[in-house]
């Protein structure tokens, strides 16, 4: 039986070009210009005024990082507005940020957001609109983050306090905040400088609470629950902002209902990270217990800077018993609702209602 002669085996370009042809195709590299690597995220709700000045200013840093022509990130701006309105939107087109709203009131609503927005990014730094970041800010950022390759990277909260201001308010320690050191290692943080991995956020399973939405503290949970799993959050030093707070807050009401919202999420934080019914009660009663043991502690230095004539003695005692009271109120279920009576607040200012005794 003859055997049928051999297909001849193509030589020269052709054969080339079909063997390519039976190649699967190379995935195509993303350019740089059109997938942004970190995304600055910036939430707001009627602060038109304040959205514009952390807009030039983060646009000036993001611009300088982008012109640089070994810059290990491409960065662009997010603005997530939370007033369905859409008062932000022409303040961030002007200054070349994307805009979207969400339309679900709650701070948690408006990060849970900005997370989705920022899917093909490799990091979302958040920053609020009343802050005004420091020269170096996005870059001190940056750094830490490449070098040292954790989950976050918090950075450096400072308040400008007014020159004009009651002794109560400047003396008494309200806008301190910890001493750290570069690269140190923390356990939990405020997302008002807060750079996330995102490919450590989603390996995690991390979001933000929304049950903590319009009371605060969706963030202390979220980062609590980011070291709690294995996460790591470093401190950036360098990477500092600038809080721009309404000078008419810097009253010692206003100081001591924020005191107390502090008191009040933080023992509501800890019940809620608790796994059973009765984890949940013993961080219930260390609450509790942590509260009152402020609130009289904090009383009896109010009482001694009250006969010794220090005003920095009772400014610290008054906190200090306010904020036990915030916790004893969050053991026994109550939740401080602060964005929620400000976005009444809010409401009633733009549509000229006012409130009535």
């Amino acid at each position: 039986m003859t055997q049928a002669p051999a297909t001849p085996v193509p030589i020269g370009w052709p054969w080339i070009i079909a063997v390519a042809a039976r190649r699967p195709p190379r995935r195509r590299r993303r350019r740089r210009g059109r997938v942004p690597e970190l995304v600055v995220a910036i939430p707001t709700f009627r602060r038109a005024e304040a959205l514009r000045n952390a807009l030039t200013a983060v646009r000036a840093q993001v611009d300088v990082e982008n012109g640089l022509a070994d810059a290990p990130m491409h960065c662009s701006i997010l603005v997530i507005d939370n007033d369905s309105a859409g008062s932000g939107e022409q303040i961030a087109l002007e200054i070349g940020a994307k805009y979207v709203i969400e339309p679900q009131p709650g701070i948690a609503a408006v990060r849970n957001r900005a997370l989705g927005e920022c899917e093909h990014a490799r990091a979302v730094l958040f920053i609020d609109d009343d802050e005004i970041p420091e020269p170096g800010w996005l870059r001190a950022m940056i750094e830490m983050y490449t070098a040292t390759k954790p989950t976050a990277v918090a950075g450096r909260v400072v308040t400008h306090i007014p020159e004009v201001v009651e002794p109560w308010v400047s003396k008494g320690g309200a806008f301190d905040r910890p001493i750290r050191t570069r690269g140190q290692l923390i356990r939990e943080a405020a997302t008002n400088n807060l750079l996330l991995d995102l490919d450590g956020v989603h390996r995690l399973g991390l979001s933000f609470d929304e049950r903590f939405g319009l009371t605060g503290g969706s963030d202390s949970m979220f980062t609590l629950q980011l070291t709690r799993r294995g996460g790591t959050i470093r401190w950036a030093e360098d990477a500092v902002v600038i809080e721009q707070e309404d000078p008419r807050r810097f009253s010692p009401r206003w100081v001591l209902m924020r005191t107390f919202r502090f008191g009040n999420t933080s023992a509501r934080v800890r019940i809620a990270l608790a796994r059973s019914r009765a984890g949940r009660l013993v961080e219930r009663l260390r609450a509790l217990g942590r509260g009152t043991v402020r609130a009289v502690g904090g009383s009896v230095r109010w009482g001694f800077g009250v006969v010794a004539g220090s005003v920095r003695h009772r400014a610290y005692g008054l906190r200090t018993a306010t904020r036990g009271l915030g916790m004893m109120a969050g053991a026994l279920g109550y939740a401080h609702d602060e964005y929620g009576r400000r976005r009444q607040r809010s409401s009633m200012k733009s549509t000229g209602r006012v409130n009535r005794p």
